[in-house]
């Protein structure tokens, strides 16, 4: 029997067609496009609450989650009229009809577009200008172990306490945590990321050994608190998202009584229906009384006059007046303001896919096997470049803890893929990076 090549369901008043229901999405777990929209349909409510009156950036496993995603900032000129868009304002200037979703039809639409996980940004289509949450991104690097991470999100919520904010954390889907904070839309983005900069440096202060607030990957430890998610164009992860993991891992709200026992392991999109059935949605109240920032801004004026400039922000932003200087430490030049190490950072593959920029790695590390045991997992930085449309990747090695006569020298990527190569000619947004 053949399989059916699109399914008509009736949902918020429309009818909506998902095409090739029964393609594969995750061929590990062998869950398929219609499963995937099925699980959004079971915990709508919880997914609704983080992303209604939000503009997003949609990004589309087409090829499901092995393959390959591409970013859409525009809105399909061809869309159902029910489909509901914002327009928003890039710091190019430049500006995007992005989809909002509101109810279960528009949410099915976009999972049927091939988005996975659903990635909104920090502003209600009401005021596009002004963030009505502080993100909280609580990102380890490699080797970090979750009950680390744990131990950071107790810190953050203790500083939270302090600043009268509450927090509502749920697990990132991936290796992280991430921690919501309703504020008042009173702020620009720019304040509300000072604000989280602020947050980030006492967080990294209080517990220093396993917190970090350093934008450069290679100056990381431990956990590093990602600021610069409060920049204008910055999205995440929603809650109740699926992540394109091979076990199609969800990052599930928690009560912090929860999150502080929990495995992230368990949130699955097998495993979450039947639980928001039977608890409900850990951040039911998460609207009921945002907070202010004040308290925070307060904080980075005394940070301020203590010496601490403001941080890099991300590479596509235009530079700010009294931010530290935009460059890698290993590629710094001359005398620095604080003195700061020019660390020995090679890069020895970039490519377009990343098992290929994996598989250089390999070949590195077959080329110079004395020097592998010398590397800790932090000392092997794989960088998520984000081009104009899709992603490409960078793998690069701290030599740091190699004795200085056993350093090899630089050699030239394997593979060395030119992201601007394949788009030439096409005008979108500047790039974006989270190559930190």
């Amino acid at each position: 029997m053949a399989k059916a090549k699109q399914e008509t369901l009736s949902l918020a008043g429309h009818d909506v067609a998902v095409s090739n229901p029964g393609k594969i999405y995750f061929p590990r777990a062998g869950i398929t496009k219609l499963e995937l929209v099925q699980y959004y349909l079971a915990v709508a409510d919880g997914v609704l609450r983080g992303v209604a009156r939000r503009p997003q950036i949609m990004k589309r496993f087409v090829d499901g989650a092995e393959g390959e995603p591409f970013y859409q900032k525009r809105a399909p000129t061809r869309r159902p009229e029910w489909v509901e868009v914002a327009t928003f304002t890039f710091p190019s200037g430049r500006h995007a009809d992005e989809v909002v979703v509101n109810n279960t039809a528009q949410l099915v639409y976009v999972v049927n577009l091939g988005c996975i996980d659903l990635n909104p940004h920090a502003v209600r289509s009401e005021d596009m200008d002004r963030p009505d949450e502080l993100r909280i991104d609580l990102d380890p690097v490699p080797g970090v172990v979750w009950r680390q991470i744990l131990e950071v999100a107790g810190v953050a919520r203790s500083v939270l306490d302090d600043h009268g904010l509450v927090g509502w954390p749920k697990t990132s889907g991936s290796r992280g945590v991430h921690i919501w904070v309703r504020i008042r839309p009173a702020w620009p983005f720019a304040e509300v990321r000072r604000a989280a900069l602020a947050f980030a440096r006492e967080v990294e202060r209080r517990a220093p050994g396993i917190a970090t607030a350093k934008w450069w990957k290679e100056e990381r430890h431990g956990v590093f608190l990602d600021y610069n998610q409060n920049a204008r164009d910055r999205t995440t992860a929603s809650a109740y998202s699926v992540r394109p993991t091979p076990d199609a891992r969800v990052s599930m709200p928690l009560s912090w009584d929860d999150l502080l026992a929990s495995d992230p392991h368990d949130y699955t999109l097998r495993t979450v229906p039947a639980l928001f059935a039977a608890r409900g949605d850990a951040h039911a109240r998460i609207d009921d009384a945002p907070g202010s920032i004040e308290s925070l801004l307060e904080l980075a004026a005394r940070q301020k006059a203590e010496g601490q400039a403001d941080a890099p922000w991300p590479p596509h932003f235009e530079k700010v007046a009294g931010e530290a200087p935009r460059v890698q430490p290993s590629r710094a030049r001359g005398a620095a303001r604080p003195p700061r190490e020019k660390l020995p950072v090679i890069t020895i593959a970039q490519a377009k896919h990343k098992a290929d920029a994996l598989a250089g790695l390999e070949r590195w590390k077959a080329r110079h096997p004395g020097i592998v045991p010398y590397l800790a997992p932090e000392h092997v930085l794989v960088d998520t470049n984000r081009g104009r449309a899709t992603a490409w990747y960078r793998v690069r090695i701290n030599l740091r803890n190699v004795p200085e006569a056993e350093r090899p020298p630089p050699e030239p990527p394997d593979p060395d893929y030119d992201w601007k190569t394949e788009y030439a000619g096409w005008e979108d947004e500047p790039e974006e990076s989270d190559a930190t």
